[in-house]
């Protein structure tokens, strides 16, 4: 799950969210790319939708840059790559500086011109953003007549075993809410966009909880909340219950990715 996508009011909660989000995919940077195998997975299967041609290209919550240094191989041209978090950005330029150009920004107030994009990838990165409307509304601005906007995001279900694992009766599990794919639908409608969405669910094994838990918060994938604070009890407890769920080939975590093809449609002309 590339860097955090953040709402658009500015409350001081608000503005809270959006630091700790950017200080947890910040301080995951360095080691993003060897531990985010899932991601680079259902990107695969996003990139295989890219059209034949674009020239003026965004990858929305970049990470690291890998994806962004992989559009611009593609379609021969620099391609920019947006995030929020300074630190992945930091990587990005560290790893592929001269592929691409690289922008500290918030996806629901872009600082690009009116129909200024052709293509924008995202791989990842908008179930962090908690104004979606703002967020759609900024993709119908700035994508030119008949542009593409190209999304995996996750749906309901994801994660569903370590929710399960980290339960507490006296307590939520620390995992962030998903959005339904019905609730995306009406969002591209009311955006004025055109397009469709396709789920797939996937599912990724691991020896054990060290691993499946540095699968997600190894990623940044996991936003440190005020107060929080578990102790050895909880760990024993969630090992514990996680094992309820092996199977053959490990420890299962499941990702409900949701495919969001976008297109522009013509401008109204007089």
């Amino acid at each position: 799950m590339t860097a955090a996508l953040t709402d658009t009011p500015n409350t001081a909660h608000d503005r809270d969210w959006r630091r700790r989000v950017a200080r947890a995919f910040g301080r995951a940077a360095p080691h993003y790319t060897r531990r985010a195998l899932a991601q680079a997975q259902l990107g695969e299967h996003l990139w295989q939708r890219l059209p034949s041609t674009a020239s003026r290209i965004v990858d929305l919550g970049c990470g690291p840059g890998d994806w962004t240094q992989r559009l611009t191989a593609r379609y021969g041209r620099p391609a920019l790559g947006i995030d929020l978090a300074f630190g992945m950005l930091a990587e990005a330029r560290h790893r592929h500086a001269r592929d691409a150009h690289w922008l500290c920004a918030d996806a629901t107030r872009l600082p690009l011109a009116d129909g200024a994009l052709d293509l924008v990838f995202s791989n990842l990165a908008i179930q962090w953003c908690r104004n979606l409307p703002a967020l759609f509304a900024e993709l119908h601005r700035v994508l030119a007549p008949g542009g593409v906007a190209l999304i995996n995001t996750l749906g309901p279900g994801t994660l569903a075993e370590v929710a399960d694992a980290w339960s507490h009766p006296d307590r939520r599990a620390a995992v962030e809410p998903f959005v339904s794919a019905a609730c995306y639908r009406a969002l591209i409608r009311r955006a004025g966009l055109h397009g469709h969405l396709t789920p797939r669910v996937a599912r990724f094994h691991y020896p054990d909880l060290d691993a499946v838990m540095a699968s997600i918060k190894g990623v940044g994938a996991q936003v440190a909340r005020p107060g929080a604070r578990l102790g050895r009890a909880d760990l024993v407890r969630a090992r514990a219950r996680f094992e309820r769920h092996r199977e053959a080939a490990g420890l299962p975590v499941t990702y409900h990715c949701l495919t969001l093809e976008l297109t522009q449609p013509p401008r109204n002309t007089p």
